[in-house]
């Protein structure tokens, strides 16, 4: 374990060295161990170790409620902007593991929480939306839940929805226009979520 934390500690940027490490340790120890791992992995000063707990949260909290509330009371309270990234991920690959129909209970509570960050993690998360199970034949439903926060008060919100539904523009343009079509711009905060999400549209 110390040797796989110490390799990680020595990259300072990308995801992929986080995936190969929780591999090594999923495949070391048992679920239970792991929980315990990531606990106090989650206690270390240095963000990869907090991005590594909570990619192992997430391949543990399908079968393990205190995975699963770490990760929503705790994680998405830190202040590094990287693990936020990774909390974004993680959700991907609960609703992944879960099935994303099945996830969308999971998808409404957190999208619809007062923590910006747990709104994120869902938006950003899930890109390309429409790429996804389920949401890849119900891109509406995506576009909605999307759109819900296209007036929200955090940028890092509304920037991540604007290049959410950017995404989707490519393949399904004509229900992005008729969605934006809805959208009064006259409001700054919507304003600025409409100018990421038309960029395709320029073109």
């Amino acid at each position: 374990m110390n040797e796989i934390l110490t390799d990680i500690l020595q990259i300072e940027h990308g995801f992929r060295h986080i995936y190969d490490g929780v591999e090594k340790i999923l495949i070391s120890y048992p679920k239970e161990k792991c929980f315990n791992i990531a606990f106090e992995l989650y206690k270390n000063e240095a963000y990869q170790a907090r991005m590594l707990a909570t990619l192992l949260l997430a391949n543990l909290a399908n079968e393990n409620i205190e995975a699963y509330q770490f990760l929503k009371e705790q994680v998405s309270l830190d202040s590094n902007w990287r693990v936020q990234e990774m909390l974004a991920k993680a959700f991907d690959l609960i609703c992944k593991i879960k099935g994303y129909k099945n996830s969308l209970y999971l998808i409404n509570e957190w999208v619809t929480s007062k923590n910006p960050n747990l709104v994120r993690a869902v938006i950003e998360g899930l890109r390309i939306w429409t790429s996804r199970p389920f949401f890849k034949e119900n891109p509406l439903l995506a576009i909605e839940i999307i759109s819900r926060h296209k007036s929200h008060c955090s940028e890092y919100v509304r920037k991540s929805v604007g290049n959410a539904l950017k995404d989707i523009s490519r393949k399904h343009n004509k229900l992005i226009i008729a969605e934006l079509n809805n959208w009064d711009i006259s409001n700054p905060l919507i304003k600025f979520t409409y100018k990421y999400a038309t960029k395709h549209l320029k073109n």
